[in-house]
């Protein structure tokens, strides 16, 4: 009898401990930030039958945000129903459907299964984000940031939920980049790391898997690669010119270093280098250049600004 209600108590914990880890399927989704990155993530989402609200601090903002995803999925449809322009309509309204906004995110996130962050690249701002929407939203809520620099670690350690939380780096643009980054940091849970490979998944993106490194994995390779070649430059080994050439000849890429770092912004890329470079001080693919110090202290940022590297009409 005693074994018997051994055997018992081991299958009753057994079936609680299956219900625990039971993975999250996400269905409500809150996207804080309605820049590209974050109305891209809201697109995508919204498209693919998720309940989207998306989040920024104006009307305005949203209303530009609202108007580019407009503009995105007539894009999506020429191609996807370049035969059915009907059903393309139909796709384009279900998807807005699909989505509202707000201006107050401790309003909309207490129905939510997935806060996604994609604000400003200052862990400080991200920080007081969290530590705000950790107090509102539900217990079972899952929060992700988009950051593609900063320690997902760092943002976990600010809220009350640090088995709940993880990394979700998509690329831009958003509806066209089949990556998705899924980050696990060493307290993220396993039921949550699979619900956001889920998620990615359900998105129709392609998720990779990286622990809490810097940069993960296409910035760890991408940053470095793009440094030396600004380092080959100002020692005069090659021309900008040739690297770019070379490099989209010889490695079949689509961009040069230089046209990359011009499009990605001479700023973001400084600030993550600058952001490693404080984490490693002693690792040479983290040094920084003087070039790159000197051609954004003079607001050459690239595309964005007219003239980074090269100079823009």
């Amino acid at each position: 009898m005693a074994f018997a209600t051994r055997q018992f108590v081991r299958a009753a914990s057994s079936d609680a401990a299956t219900a625990a880890a039971k993975k999250l399927l996400i269905k409500h989704v809150t996207i804080i930030g309605g820049g590209l990155m974050g109305a891209g993530i809201a697109q995508v989402a919204a498209a693919s039958g998720h309940t989207v609200v998306l989040v920024d601090q104006s009307d305005e903002i949203l209303k530009k945000s609202t108007k580019g995803i407009e503009e995105s999925l007539k894009r999506v449809i020429k191609k996807k129903f370049a035969d059915k322009p009907e059903a393309g309509v139909e796709f384009i309204k279900k998807t807005l459907k699909n989505l509202t906004t707000s201006t107050d995110a401790a309003s909309v996130v207490h129905s939510t299964d997935l806060v996604i962050e994609a604000i400003v690249e200052n862990l400080e701002v991200k920080n007081k984000l969290f530590q705000t929407l950790d107090k509102f939203a539900p217990e079972h809520t899952i929060f992700a940031s988009n950051t593609s620099s900063l320690q997902i670690t760092k943002m976990a350690n600010a809220t009350t939920r640090q088995d709940r939380f993880g990394g979700l780096h998509f690329f831009n643009p958003v509806p066209m980049m089949k990556l998705v980054e899924v980050i696990k940091t060493p307290m993220t849970s396993q039921k949550t790391f699979e619900s956001l490979v889920d998620f990615s998944k359900a998105v129709g993106k392609s998720p990779v898997s990286c622990k809490d490194t810097p940069g993960f994995i296409v910035n760890r390779l991408l940053v470095p690669y793009m440094m030396e070649a600004v380092r080959l430059f100002e020692r005069g080994d090659a021309s900008k010119e040739d690297i770019d050439v070379a490099m989209k000849l010889g490695a079949g890429y689509p961009m040069g270093p230089f046209e990359l770092l011009d499009y990605v912004g001479l700023d973001t890329s400084k600030y993550i280098i600058d952001g490693w470079h404080s984490l490693e001080p002693n690792n040479p693919l983290f040094a920084p250049s003087p070039l790159l110090n000197k051609l954004v202290e003079e607001k050459k940022l690239g595309k964005k600004t007219g003239e980074g590297f090269y100079k823009y009409k």
